[in-house]
């Protein structure tokens, strides 16, 4: 099973994607939002690309813990691409991100274009992690 996650943003959306065994994830690529929400052929060669089973999208919501608009986004990309949705805690997936590119020695101008792949593929793993372990408790 192979999935695909999104993180979304106003301006960029953060690609990862799993291996095809659903345990590990890997960031992909940054593109700009209008291009991912648009189904433009850079967006869909990705699609065609790792051809996912499924879609994780980081569960948009607030500190205060309410939904955000992307949610919406996300459920359009699914329906369009036909592939079940499922949404994963993204909160501090970002602050996660750009403090292991930190520790890498980038720069905030080096880090814009990664920091949302690296989020995507810290909540794509979270999301993995907790389908395995249910999958261990029968």
């Amino acid at each position: 099973m192979v999935a695909l996650a999104l993180d979304i943003g106003e301006t960029r959306i953060g690609i990862a994607v799993s291996d095809r065994s659903g345990r590990v994830a890997s960031p992909v690529k940054v593109l700009p939002a209008a291009e991912v929400i648009g189904l433009a052929k850079s967006f869909l060669y990705i699609v065609e690309d790792y051809e996912p089973d499924v879609l994780v999208s980081g569960r948009p919501m607030t500190m205060a813990g309410e939904r955000g608009p992307q949610a919406a986004q996300a459920q359009k990309i699914a329906d369009a691409l036909d592939l079940p949705l499922y949404f994963e805690d993204e909160r501090l997936s970002s602050a996660e991100a750009k403090r292991i590119l930190r520790e890498q020695g980038l720069s905030e101008k080096q880090m814009r274009g990664k920091v949302d792949m690296i989020a995507a593929s810290l909540f794509l793993q979270s999301w993995l992690d907790s389908r395995q372990e249910r999958d261990e408790r029968g």
